[in-house]
């Protein structure tokens, strides 16, 4: 199990720990719901340094990106982030990733924490271009600032403008005292903030710096249990649950990160998928009665036929509601469709919604 240059204090503060992707990490301080409002309505601070970073260099460095990636790099500018994913040869998804542009010929992929050894060999695998790549995930830590307040709260940490930093965007700067550190605004929370890019041996005095400048603000420490709440009000994906290896970024309602205007890894199915339809769709569901969808549950429809899993699901903190993700079949996917979920051999009515859920 590995720790991050953080656990220690995770652990002074009381936090709940648990496994997670081969990490030790802080699931919860205070409590899911406690924390879920937290960054919704003023701003928290996620230890999310298990994430995997690769740095890409040199002349084809972008060419060895639009060759494994599903999303048209060649879009990129300096400063801008893209989220992308990486097709596997057989319709599915090898990960869901960020795709930084540092400079010309210098890109940061920002990869999923159960997935660096996958993605690495994957990446590595197709490299056949000559590009320089760095597996950097062992000595940057991250930090996700979220809330409507996180602007306000660390704006006396740098001299860059931070509400100047447009939605995945980023800038190279000074912060807490630390020069050339990533402050991004790629957010999974819907709650808008940015996140904080740094070397392992720079990150506790960032953290303590942030607690400071956002006292006054209610700045606390968040847990991943409610980071996967945040999310999935917003209806984005988490890789294990709501995508992976079997299913295809079309079904997946990525099709906006899907571009035809280049050849990727089985670009040529997919183009196919998308022209000709799936057979299922992911959808968002609201329970129409008091009951909480979990992972894995079946989706049936009104005479008990299965037509889906749910692949995400919780009490959402902010609606009050059960809240999911699931595949179902396209017959069944429209928004207003009446759906079942099996919780306990009961079958419990539940609507197809258009997403986010959680709407400011």
């Amino acid at each position: 199990m590995k720790d991050t240059a953080l656990t220690h204090i995770h652990e002074a503060l009381g936090a709940k720990m648990l496994p997670f992707a081969g990490y030790n990490m802080p699931i919860s301080y205070e409590g899911i719901n406690a924390e879920h409002e937290t960054v919704r309505n003023a701003v928290g601070v996620f230890d999310v340094s298990h994430m995997g970073e690769f740095l890409l260099s040199g002349p084809n460095a972008l060419a060895l990106i639009q060759k494994v990636t599903s999303n048209d790099a060649a879009t990129l500018v300096d400063g801008k982030a893209q989220y992308s994913c990486l097709p596997n040869a057989t319709g599915g998804i090898v990960d869901d990733l960020l795709v930084y542009k540092i400079k010309d010929e210098q890109y940061l992929l920002v990869v999923n924490a159960s997935n660096i050894d996958k993605d690495w060999e994957w990446i590595s695998n197709q490299n056949d271009l000559d590009v320089e790549m760095k597996n950097l995930s062992d000595e940057y830590s991250l930090l996700a600032i979220q809330g409507p307040k996180a602007v306000e709260a660390m704006q006396s940490l740098t001299s860059v403008d931070l509400s100047a930093i447009a939605y995945y965007h980023f800038q190279v700067g000074d912060f807490a005292g630390i020069e050339h550190v990533i402050i991004s605004a790629t957010g999974y929370t819907g709650a808008g903030g940015f996140e904080i890019y740094c070397k392992n041996n720079e990150v506790e005095q960032i953290w303590n710096k942030v607690f400071q400048a956002g006292a006054a603000f209610g700045i606390k420490p968040i847990g991943l249990a409610a980071r996967d709440t945040l999310r999935l009000e917003m209806g984005f994906c988490l890789y294990g649950n709501d995508i992976n290896d079997t299913t295809s970024p079309i079904e997946a309602g990525l099709g906006w990160i899907t571009k035809f205007n280049k050849e990727f890894t089985n670009s040529e199915n997919l183009k196919q998928q998308k022209e000709t339809g799936v057979t299922r769709k992911l959808i968002g569901f609201e329970m129409q009665e008091r009951a909480i969808p979990r992972h894995d549950y079946e989706i049936v429809d009104a005479n008990g036929n299965e037509i889906g899993i749910v692949t995400s699901g919780t009490m959402s903190p902010s609606l009050n509601k059960g809240i999911g993700l699931g595949y179902v079949t396209v017959d069944n996917s429209t928004v207003d469709s009446e759906i079942f979920i099996r919780i306990r051999k009961k079958d419990a009515v539940a609507k197809v919604v258009k997403l986010p859920f959680y709407k400011k």
